[in-house]
């Protein structure tokens, strides 16, 4: 239960690091720095979805789960790339996080284990909250 909950907070909450100074020029005199928000939840739960598949080979020998783990979490490491780039690009994590949410869920739903299948589509599901937050609080055009 615990780790839910502090999954839980971690994905609600509006964590972002700052890479350099805003605008001007960096302290060794190379060029303008910028400000990027790095999407650090969207990279865990791509190591988190990564590191089940592997986890799920090494255990059970399953083929298919390294497959579906390493696809999957590229996949969602690829979009939490795409949002640190640009916060409004949430299409592929989004996506990634809703098949996943739907697949574990299902197979959660069949089994009642909770390991692996109900905390893949906690996990997930808690993904699809967090950039479905992230579509309503678009920033306002400015002038």
């Amino acid at each position: 239960m615990f780790p839910c909950v502090l999954l839980g907070c971690l994905v609600f909450s509006n964590i972002s690091v700052s890479h350099a100074e805003a605008g001007g020029f960096s302290s060794n005199g190379s060029a303008p720095a910028t400000n990027m928000s790095v999407d650090w939840i969207g990279y865990g739960y791509a190591t988190l979805v990564a590191s089940g598949g592997v986890v799920g080979y090494v255990k059970a020998g399953s083929v298919p789960s390294l497959a579906a783990g390493l696809l999957f979490g590229g996949l969602a490491g690829f979009g939490a790339y795409q949002i640190s780039n640009d916060p409004n690009n949430v299409w592929v994590s989004l996506a990634t996080s809703g098949a996943l949410s739907a697949i574990m869920g299902k197979r959660f739903y069949g089994s009642r284990k909770f390991m692996p299948a109900g905390l893949m589509a906690g996990a997930s599901l808690l993904m699809v909250g967090k950039l479905s937050l992230a579509l309503l609080r678009k920033p306002a055009a400015s002038p």
